[in-house]
């Protein structure tokens, strides 16, 4: 909406009309007027206006009103604004987007309300709002289930206009339990720092979304001070298995299940997320030969986020590579250890018609439940009480993460290592620097030598970072 500081007032008008007195005005060159009973209402009325205009406000060139009461009038519930956000986003994102950003609206929108006076059990309530206020495809289908129904009705009657959020008496008070909600979970513990910033960013991308509808002049998130726990991408070195360590936990797994081997040698071996592995299908085996070094090409992912976040209904969502345009592939060399895994999982446990090399028993995309549950239990056959509690390989992502930095550690140039792994080289360095520690004896003795002690010993130590042999 255009706004405008060029604004001119005129004497009161008169008319023969019951509504006989007018002010008049104009904005931009535009004609505005506003017609009252008395004379005395006129005044009051053309006074506010000039006062507005004496503060500095720029007036709108639609309505004629000052900036703050046209704002005032476009502005909606918290609640009606989350739903419209919802909407909006909702046919592009992912599912677990989807589910992320209903999940952060759910817990902002009790806490942002005119009263807490009859208001159902918070659970409840966030039940409500998850599964189907803030849910696209659910609320546009119809009305809400009957156990849904009360906490809808509160919560439409007590959401707070928008517009508080950005008002100077309440901004700080209102946008500080907004944030503070966001970092605890329901049981009142400290939520994890990577879902604090999870959820902080669906807040600024909602208020975001109400400065582009003009609501606010700019968002009132960065006008307060508030300090979010504190969050690292980096990868800890003490949870990433060993190259001798990996190759126990592999034949622990050849025991146990011998049809998974695999897909937790290509999180290790080609550096692949979970849900690029479950997405797997032959025509990606782009060359698996008797001897040497193989290649694969990733084309699809298929992460898990449940099947009422999914346009297909699956638990799965198909989706391009992340970080990467719809059909865009990744061509992946995969090492000699990887070629024969692959090779025998292809010729005892997939069948001549089946495509997805990694299914469930019943046909469908391997569920996260399943691979993360053997995994677990083939953790506590080959780990000690002591490495199972510090998390030593605790979950199957910390496969992909070991091969990267097997990768870093031997020496493989970032920009090569990032495109195998489908990272971008800034994004490698920033979140495995903490790994590049395989070697300390060798740098030592290179900045011994700097320092002007004896030449460094070129030879790399014995126990130096490589694919597993």
């Amino acid at each position: 909406m255009p706004y405008s500081n060029d604004v001119v007032f005129y004497r009161l008008a008169k008319r023969k009309r019951r509504r006989g007195h007018g002010v008049r005005w104009a904005v931009a060159g535009r004609q505005f007027s506003k017609w009252f009973t008395t004379e005395a209402l006129a005044d009051n009325e053309r006074s506010m206006l000039k006062q507005a205009a004496k503060k500095g406000e720029s007036f709108c060139t639609e309505t004629g009103q000052p900036e703050s009461v046209a704002r005032e009038l476009k502005a909606v519930s918290f609640y009606d604004l989350a739903c419209e956000y919802t909407d909006l986003k909702w046919a592009k994102a992912a599912a677990k987007t989807r589910q992320g950003t209903s999940e952060a609206l759910a817990v902002l929108a009790p806490v942002l309300v005119k009263s807490t006076r009859g208001m159902p059990n918070p659970q409840e309530l966030r039940d409500a709002l998850y599964q189907w206020a803030f849910h696209t495809e659910r609320r546009k289908a119809g009305p809400p289930p009957n156990e849904y129904e009360k906490a809808v009705a509160w919560i439409r009657a007590n959401s707070l206009k928008v517009t508080e959020l950005d008002a100077p008496g309440r901004r700080s008070e209102l946008i500080r339990k907004a944030l503070d909600a966001l970092a605890l979970r329901m049981d009142g513990k400290p939520a994890a720092a990577k879902t604090v910033a999870r959820k902080r960013a669906a807040l600024s991308g909602l208020l975001n979304y109400a400065v582009e509808k003009d609501i606010f002049p700019a968002s009132p998130l960065g006008k307060v001070k508030w300090t979010a726990p504190k969050a690292t991408d980096q990868v800890d070195p003490r949870r990433l298995p060993g190259k001798a360590l990996m190759l126990r936990l592999l034949a622990a797994v050849d025991e146990h299940r011998p049809d998974l081997t695999a897909f937790y040698g290509c999180a290790y071996y080609a550096m692949m997320r979970p849900g690029e592995i479950v997405a797997l299908d032959r025509e990606a085996c782009e060359s698996l030969p008797l001897t040497g070094w193989g290649k694969l090409r990733f084309e699809d992912s298929s992460p898990r986020s449940g099947s009422g976040w999914t346009d297909s209904g699956e638990t799965h969502d198909d989706r391009q590579l992340k970080h990467r345009a719809e059909k865009e592939t990744r061509p992946v060399p995969i090492p000699p250890q990887l070629v024969a895994l692959l090779r025998r999982h292809l010729d005892e446990f997939v069948d001549p018609g089946q495509d997805y090399l990694f299914r469930g028993k019943r046909g469908g995309p391997l569920s996260e439940s399943t691979y993360g549950r053997v995994w677990q239990e083939v953790r506590r056959k080959v780990l000690t009480d002591k490495e199972i509690e510090r998390e030593l390989a605790g979950r199957v992502y910390d496969l992909r993460a070991a091969g990267i930095t097997v990768g870093l550690n031997g020496g493989v140039p970032v920009p090569e290592l990032a495109r195998r792994a489908g990272h971008s080289p800034a994004v490698l360095m920033n979140v495995y620097a903490g790994c590049l520690d395989g070697d300390e004896a060798l740098w030592n003795a290179r900045l011994e030598a700097a320092f002007g002690g004896t030449e460094p010993d070129t030879e790399e130590p014995d126990d130096s970072p490589g694919f597993a042999a």
